[in-house]
């Protein structure tokens, strides 16, 4: 069970990361202190999902599947986001890039 949690842990914790870092890109009228505390207040509720998530799944997954796993599903979260929350466009070389990244994936878990 632990080993499924740990890809519902990691979405979730990939979207507070993702506000974090970018949530801010918006609100440029707002100075940097307020961008850095409101970023690490976010991410602590990151740092409460993603310590779970990784501490599950170490043993049913190695730390570099964990690690890869984290990556790919913070850059689907990230698309989704820049689409709706910065209005950006998903462009052709960053779709082939991110095929790329999901070919690395296949070799991770490849056994």
């Amino acid at each position: 069970m632990e080993k499924w949690a740990t890809p519902g842990l990691l979405l979730a914790s990939s979207v507070f990361m993702t506000f974090a870092w970018y949530g801010h890109l918006k609100q440029r009228d707002r100075g940097i202190v307020y961008a850095v505390l409101v970023s690490w207040g976010i991410a602590f509720f990151e740092y409460c999902l993603m310590v779970p998530a990784n501490r599950m799944g170490y043993g049913a997954f190695t730390g570099f599947q964990l690690k890869i796993m984290q990556e790919v599903i913070t850059l689907s979260v990230f698309i989704v986001f820049a689409r709706v929350c910065l209005g950006e466009a998903l462009r052709w070389n960053y779709a082939v890039a991110i095929v790329l990244i999901f070919a690395a994936v296949l070799f991770a878990f490849w056994e």
